[in-house]
């Protein structure tokens, strides 16, 4: 059984159909860890049992923050780190501390769109294909090598909330199977 730990700042949604999917897995979801003591996921990760803590940037240090993460992941001895609608850029001293062991779900077709407006700049382009891409971490903004994408073919006329739910929908399907493919090779 591999230990997955899972980092985000938002709702949840992403965690949440990670923890269904691990409910029959074999492995575990170590702990979920936030950066924002509102963050829906916290709900959500008590819903399933997880053990979840709230570690702080504000004033302070992104180095000092993340050492805390650090010390935190070691503590629950996570084999995989998720990134789950985390939205933070990730120091070299952490990605190098977890070298290779950092996946993130990003909602457009890298290279296209990078950053925290990937749903807002798919949609607002004139592509015909949208979709999603899972990768591991590296030092850049959404740079790392590319594990899988889905896409879907845009109709032409919906709007930013049903492209959105599209997104959402590959993500969910898609992210955790990745990752338990990932735990199931440790």
């Amino acid at each position: 059984m591999a230990k997955l730990a899972v980092l985000a700042s938002g709702s949840g949604s992403n965690f949440e159909a990670i923890a269904e999917a691990f409910a029959e897995s074999g492995h575990e979801i170590c702990c979920l860890i936030c950066d924002r003591r509102d963050a829906y996921a916290f709900k959500r990760a008590e819903k399933f049992g997880i053990q979840s803590f709230y570690i702080s940037y504000y004033k302070r240090e992104r180095a000092d923050a993340e050492l805390e993460i650090i010390s935190k992941l070691e503590e629950c001895r996570a084999d995989l780190i998720a990134l789950a609608g985390f939205m933070r850029l990730l120091t070299p001293v952490f990605v190098d501390h977890f070298q290779d062991r950092i996946i993130n779900i990003h909602p457009s077709l890298l290279p296209k769109y990078p950053g925290t407006h990937g749903i807002q700049d798919s949609f607002e382009s004139e592509d015909t294909e949208l979709g999603i891409t899972i990768h591991r971490i590296d030092h850049g903004l959404d740079t790392g090598p590319i594990i899988m994408q889905k896409s879907f073919s845009r109709v032409g006329n919906e709007s930013l909330d049903e492209i959105e739910t599209r997104i959402h929908d590959l993500e969910h399907q898609n992210y955790p199977a990745v990752l338990l493919e990932i735990l199931d090779a440790i």
